[in-house]
């Protein structure tokens, strides 16, 4: 019987060989998923190693009129990589050298499948970071960052892939490789496409190489722990801190139930910690005393049971250990799990946290409640099981007024997950009908036939 999808997988191995387009349905299945646990059975896999291999993929989907969705190690939680209406999954993760580091001019260029590790350990060599720092950074690939704007603690006071990247190549859905941006901090010729190909998922280009922006390590690193007996008392605190001069690089949030998600961490505490604030100063040696007495100061206030640093270094890490492990941990806690990382402004932290509470309670579902909170970038997690009908009913309708309340507090839906489809339905609450035409029509400059990524990004048209 003939294998109408045997033209297309000819067509890429024309392309890059067939040793490195993937057939098979159970090699292909692996690649239809991310960590939202969505899947889409593509119907084919290549790896691209250069530029000019993914110009020839584009135009072989085009030929074929089949999406084509650009991925990187499958580490996003929205459902951006899954491929819904099937076609080609184009795999980054082969292309990941480190091409150069440049100290004099503080950057670094490197492919999409670098993972975050890899280019945070080649700026390290040099005394250098570059900012994002997801806690999937020993896996996650730039590429994805690149797609989703992904941040990190280190937001706060460094700021996300945005604030961090000088340029990028790309492939467009035309087939064209573009340039943007510059290797320069300063630069104000031509419209910011470097801004608004970050955090487009892949909708518009495939990124092939990135001038990322590198920070000096600071020379001393200070970690205070404090703890409040709720997290009302926590989310105050967060205002307070962010309000006086000294930036925390980190400033993490743990409400009650996230503490009691690690036993051994939980046992370790007070026995009246509701909530908790994981705050990190880093700058000279000469100033940490002065920087530290700051925070810790305007960290005291109602509901303070205890702030204490870190005594050593590998204190600090125990404590930053457990803040990493909370993400897998919710998993066994219960069979389905919405994981929203909703933004507010700090000020209005509080307001948000009670509206959480009242949520849990009216719809009688666990939220489970951390994240980056010195940014206003709260990750609430909604804990559910899909086998009862009456939990599974009340899910998404809770889900829809946590958006409402985050939107009515004037934040936005996604800090750094993006959109994918999760949140796609969404969007038309957060951006006008006039400006969500506009960027419509910006997708169709970049990609006139819609095959990058499709079913992404954008509210279903009616």
């Amino acid at each position: 019987m003939n294998n109408p999808l045997a033209p297309l997988h000819r067509a890429l191995a024309d392309v890059v060989g067939a040793d490195r387009v993937l057939t098979d349905p159970t090699e292909r299945h692996v690649y239809g998923y991310d960590n939202s646990r969505k899947h889409h059975l593509p119907d084919a896999v290549v790896f691209a190693l250069a530029e000019e291999e993914v110009r020839g993929i584009v135009d072989t989907c085009r030929a074929h009129r089949v999406p084509l969705i650009a991925r990187g190690r499958g580490t996003g939680t929205t459902g951006a990589a899954v491929p819904v209406r099937g076609g080609v999954v184009l795999s980054l993760e082969r292309m990941r050298r480190i091409l150069a580091v440049d100290p004099d001019n503080r950057l670094l260029r490197a492919e999409p499948g670098a993972t975050n590790q890899d280019v945070q350990q080649a700026a390290a060599a040099h005394g250098f970071f570059w900012a994002p720092d997801p806690t999937s950074a020993s896996y996650c690939s730039i590429g994805g960052n690149i797609a989703v704007n992904a941040a990190g603690p280190r937001a706060v006071k460094y700021g996300t892939v945005r604030e961090n990247t000088l340029g990028l190549r790309a492939v467009t859905g035309r087939g064209d490789a573009i340039r943007t941006g510059t290797d320069t901090t300063k630069g104000a010729v031509g419209y910011d496409l470097t801004r608004l190909l970050i955090g487009s998922e892949g909708t518009l280009a495939i990124i092939t190489q990135a001038t990322l922006k590198l920070t000096p390590q600071g020379t001393a690193r200070r970690t205070l722990r404090a703890i409040y007996r709720d997290m009302h008392g926590a989310a105050a605190a967060v205002s307070r801190i962010m309000a006086q001069p000294q930036t925390p690089c980190a400033l993490e949030f743990l409400d009650g139930a996230a503490i009691a998600m690690v036993p051994d961490f939980h046992k370790s505490l007070p026995a009246q910690a509701g909530g908790l604030l994981l705050i990190e100063v880093d700058g000279p040696e000469a100033a940490m005393n002065d920087a530290v007495a700051a925070i810790a100061a305007a960290a005291r206030g109602p509901g303070l049971v205890e702030c204490v640093a870190a005594g050593s270094e590998g204190e600090a890490r125990a404590l930053w250990a457990v803040r990493k492990a909370l993400s897998p941990a919710l998993r066994t806690l219960a069979p389905n799990k919405l994981n929203e990382d909703v933004v507010v402004p700090v000020s209005r932290i509080p307001e948000l946290i009670a509206g959480l509470e009242a949520l849990s309670r009216r719809f009688d579902i666990p939220i489970v409640n951390f994240g980056h909170a010195g940014n206003g970038n709260i990750h609430v997690n909604m804990l559910y099981d899909s086998r009862n009908p009456e939990q599974e009913q009340r899910a998404r309708p809770c889900l829809s007024e946590i958006f409402d309340l985050v939107l009515r507090l004037d934040g936005t839906l996604s800090g750094e997950h993006g959109v994918g489809m999760e949140k796609r339905d969404y969007v038309a609450r957060a951006i006008d009908p006039p400006t969500l035409a506009l960027m419509r029509a910006i997708k169709a400059q970049f990609d006139p036939d819609g095959i990058l990524n499709p079913d992404k990004l954008f509210p279903q048209n009616p």
